[in-house]
């Protein structure tokens, strides 16, 4: 695929998200004139894993939108994938479009305003193109391999200061951490829940804490969408996203805003050597995330040299986390 074509594909997947995004607004806001509406709420494997009608109504449009331009494309939409009898990993290297039609439901049913519709375009099995829209906040995230990562089409990622700041010498401490309750909730002391909680514990915790492994971040923030998790680590405001349990269309596209904007993303889980080990490449498909905000190098390391030190801080931080990919 040529530059000018995938050029062509951006122009109509940010055109998508922008459409899309209005849908979701113009739902918002019929939910605020209704407010005894329950926004036809269902239930899928627990209480809190739950789709409404406009999850449906948007996916629907995404998709029929794009079969109509590249009918030779292949789909893969949450609802749809969902609603399958298979969870099998559907990524080929043919090209792909990856769409969560509503990331942060919860969020949108109680009307916090962190949702978004999420929009990726894969080329040979990995994200080239992202559209993130969060209509509630005005928010417009979208990238393009080799046109660098951007906020409402004007300001380029990362956002918060120039140059680049390298990241801190000492972090995790210092910086500002994300993650996500999740939707496994199952009370085990080996559970995912558990490893999670004790994990954001450790990380919040004095330096001399745990064993010396206290982080001492800054703040851990749950925003109840990975997505914007994502986004939000590529606009340089969350340093460190940790996170498992997340489906393709969950990261897609934060993925390809985030190595657009110069972000770093990995898995996870540590391997067995955490000080040594390579950092591997993301897994798309893995369910286990760790991402960097992009950082600018100083006098003693690049900033993809920071990254790693990064990445390996935290794996000697966190728990492993046990998420299968169910067939």
């Amino acid at each position: 695929m040529d530059e000018q074509q995938l050029l062509e594909i951006y122009a109509f997947a940010k055109q998508l998200g922008k459409d899309a995004g209005q849908m979701l607004l113009d739902a918002a806001w019929s939910r605020i004139d209704s407010p005894s509406s329950k926004g036809d709420v269902l239930e899928k494997e627990s209480a809190v894993d739950i789709v409404t009608e406009k999850d449906h109504a948007v996916e629907e449009y995404i998709r029929q939108s794009i079969a109509a331009k590249y009918p030779g494309h292949s789909f893969l939409g949450e609802e749809s994938y969902s609603a399958g009898s298979s969870k099998r990993y559907l990524v080929t290297s043919s090209p792909t479009w990856i769409v969560d039609p509503l990331d942060g439901t919860v969020n949108f049913t109680h009307l916090f305003p962190m949702f978004c519709v999420s929009i990726a375009f894969c080329v040979e099995g990995h994200p080239a193109i992202g559209v993130i829209n969060a209509p509630f906040l005005n928010q417009f995230f979208s990238s393009c391999r080799g046109q660098g990562a951007w906020l409402n089409q004007r300001y380029r990622l990362p956002l918060v200061r120039n140059p680049i700041p390298p990241l801190p010498l000492a972090a995790p401490s210092a910086c500002t951490f994300a993650c996500e309750w999740g939707k496994d909730r199952r009370e085990s002391p080996t559970g995912n829940l558990h490893r999670k909680v004790n994990s954001f514990i450790t990380m919040a915790m004095e330096q001399r804490g745990r064993g010396g492994k206290g982080g001492m971040v800054h703040g851990v923030r749950s925003l109840g969408s990975a997505t914007l998790d994502l986004a939000y680590t590529a606009m340089g405001s969350i340093d460190i996203w940790w996170e498992g349990g997340c489906w393709e269309w969950d990261v897609a596209a934060g993925i390809a805003i985030l190595e657009e904007a110069g972000g770093l993303v990995t898995s996870a889980n540590s391997p067995a050597d955490p000080g040594n080990s390579a950092v591997p490449k993301v897994n798309l498909g893995g369910r286990l995330y760790l991402a960097i905000r992009p950082a600018g190098s100083s006098d003693t390391e690049t900033g993809l040299e920071s990254q790693h030190r990064v990445v390996r801080q935290v794996w000697r931080r966190v728990e492993a986390l046990d998420y299968e990919r169910p067939e």
